[in-house]
């Protein structure tokens, strides 16, 4: 029994270090939003872009720009309010996997605005990005 914890143990510490998960969730999301054809081929681009972005130094490939992620935010917003609770912002984080389920997010008792909403998405993407 305790071989299995051990190896689990350095599994889940694996994945955690190189933010495996966080990859997987983050690709899984681009397939789902984008619904290429080819989803071999367009996930295969999307590490390659991102094996170049690391080499050379260019921008991280984003499979959402500004004018999506303002979208999204309408789409979450639909009584057209200005701001989106701190739990459709988390559960948002989350379904983008930019957010892990049991990750603590300070709720400032403020509504999140779609300058904020972008803002957040931008940096995690960058963050999980930057780290592969």
């Amino acid at each position: 029994m305790e071989a299995n914890s051990s190896r689990e143990l350095e599994a889940r510490n694996y994945l955690e270090k190189h933010r495996i998960m966080e990859l997987l969730t983050y690709l899984a999301s681009a397939l789902l939003f984008f619904r290429p054809e080819k989803p071999r081929e367009y996930l295969i681009s999307i590490l390659e872009r991102l094996r170049i972005a690391k080499v050379s130094g260019v921008a991280f490939p984003f499979f959402m720009d500004d004018s999506n992620i303002a979208a999204m935010f309408q789409m979450l917003d639909s009584s057209n309010k200005g701001s989106i609770s701190f739990i459709q912002y988390k559960e948002a984080l989350k379904t983008l996997g930019l957010c892990t389920a049991d990750e603590v997010l300070k709720d400032d008792g403020h509504g999140i605005t779609c300058e904020k909403f972008t803002r957040e998405v931008n940096k995690r993407t960058q963050e999980i990005w930057s780290t592969f």
